[in-house]
């Protein structure tokens, strides 16, 4: 089976780890992090060229400590797509405040800007673009919407890595973003994060929030928790981070064929396929498309399960539709998030998919719809 996402592990990964075990010295608890923390900070800091880069354990902790450090809390609200994983959410109800969802555009599946104009309250403190499967979200037009009502703007960029919008990395452009490091993403340390900041204060905000408020021992000055990153974690991570560029142009490889395979079924409006801009280049963390007709979608993903190839379909339902949100909102009105995420799959483009496997996706998908 070829799976929809795979991590590239090889010798260079397990030598750092070894070398952690050799130290033995596996996590730290300085303000600072431990010494490979520091590294990993240095290189993502260099790659993303931003100011500061802070390490944590997960993309959920840096989304949720990026809204700690904002001072998002209870009676506040955040904005938010419905259409991504339940962590976004999740990190704004932990905070104390409300998740308000907005609905996304159909071309790349991120936020919609007329539906976010329309759910700004005077209790709006924040908004939170989702850069989905790599594909980033309209920055400027969201930014100046920030402006506009004084709201700050924190990236979710846990699946974009490598992402551009106008050649600047997504992760970048607003006052934070936020990098998730899971198994499945483009750069992995089995599990892990990153938040990323041009503002100095924040990012020490940040370093107290991630050692439960500390500074200088048991000094706890701010609400923080365990998000520490282990030194394991960031020894995967920086053998990942010198093949990064290898792993995205494989990405971009398979990606680029993919798309001509399928052309003439997208030009027949059989599908509906990914397509960069001048202004959005992505990482390619997923190769989603869409089918206009009902059911389509299941169709082609059981035949593609057949031939041993693991199609996935991501949220459905999507976050407003979940048991605990249908009691936590009272959200109507997402037609697009809704009309998604009955008709969207995601297709595997990973360093392992050779060209014989994007055949075969595209023979399937042909003699199916």
């Amino acid at each position: 089976m070829i799976p929809i996402n795979q991590p590239w592990i090889s010798e260079e990964e397990k030598a750092e780890v070894l070398k952690v075990l050799d130290d033995n010295v596996l996590t730290s608890a300085a303000k600072d992090g431990g010494k490979r923390v520091q590294s990993l900070e240095r290189l993502l800091k260099d790659y993303l060229n931003v100011k500061n880069v802070v390490c944590v354990n997960s993309g959920t902790a840096a989304l949720y400590s990026a809204l700690l450090t904002m001072g998002i809390g209870q009676g506040d609200e955040v904005l938010l797509p419905s259409f991504t994983f339940v962590a976004t959410a999740n990190s704004v109800v932990a905070a104390g405040a409300k998740p308000v969802f907005v609905d996304i555009n159909k071309e790349d599946y991120t936020m919609d800007i007329t539906d976010l104009k329309t759910k700004i309250t005077k209790n709006s403190k924040a908004i939170i673009p989702v850069h989905i499967y790599g594909h980033p979200a309209d920055m400027d037009e969201i930014l100046d919407v920030g402006a506009a009502h004084s709201i700050d703007v924190i990236e979710d960029a846990c699946q974009s890595l490598g992402s551009l919008y106008k050649k600047k990395q997504t992760g970048t452009i607003g006052k934070l973003g936020c990098f998730s490091f899971y198994a499945s993403k483009v750069l992995t340390a089995g599990e892990g994060g990153a938040v990323a900041t041009n503002d100095d204060n924040l990012a020490e905000m940040i370093k107290m929030i991630r050692n439960h408020g500390m500074v200088k021992g048991y000094d706890t000055r701010v609400l923080g928790l365990n998000l520490r990153l282990p030194e394991l974690s960031a020894a995967v991570a920086i053998a990942q981070m010198d093949k990064l560029q290898r792993m995205l142009d494989l990405r971009r490889r398979n990606s680029n064929l993919l798309t001509s395979l399928l052309a003439p079924l997208a030009k027949e409006n059989r599908i509906r396929i990914p397509r960069e801009t001048a202004e959005k280049k992505f990482n390619w963390y997923l190769f989603t498309v869409s089918f206009q007709e009902d059911h389509v979608r299941d169709n082609i993903q059981e035949v593609l399960a057949n031939a041993k190839i693991s199609a996935t379909v991501y949220y459905d339902p999507p976050v407003h539709k979940t048991p605990y949100y249908q009691r936590f909102t009272s959200t109507k009105g997402l037609p697009n998030t809704d009309w998604a995420s009955k008709h969207v799959l995601s297709l595997p483009v990973h360093s392992f998919v050779g060209e014989k496997e994007l055949e075969d996706i595209r023979s399937s998908i042909e003699n199916t719809i």
